[in-house]
């Protein structure tokens, strides 16, 4: 039996949540290493249709990408952030691709500035 690539997890802000499947292939170590540190907590930051919160893990570029689509869940290496994609919005600098929003987008948008938000496994 071989290693699961997909892993179910839950993001929990005080205003919506939704689930999220990480995905081993993308960047692995990326993803082993925030798995590793589940679950954890931090607080929300927004820019453009994008939210993102500081984890606990550092980790540098793999896989980087420069572009996404809404719905893409990815880490930013400069600001050690897990970024959820919800709409028209393009990273501020290359990001490793772990994911993808597998529930609606549209709860996201309700995310304000400052909210807690808690990452687990599901």
């Amino acid at each position: 039996m071989g290693i699961v690539d997909k892993i179910l997890v839950l993001v929990s802000f005080q205003s919506a949540e939704c689930k999220v499947e990480l995905s081993r292939i993308l960047a692995p170590r990326t993803v082993e290493a925030l798995v590793g540190a589940m679950p954890f907590s931090s607080k929300a930051f927004l820019w453009k249709e994008e939210v993102y919160f500081e984890t606990p893990v550092t980790m540098g570029p793999e896989k980087p990408r420069s572009t996404v689509q809404a719905g893409d869940v990815a880490y930013w290496p400069p600001g050690k952030a897990f970024c959820i994609f919800y709409g028209k919005s393009q990273p501020y600098s290359p990001v490793n691709v772990i994911g993808r929003v597998v529930t609606d987008l549209e709860p996201l948008k309700k995310v304000r500035q400052g909210e807690w938000v808690k990452v687990s496994l599901v």
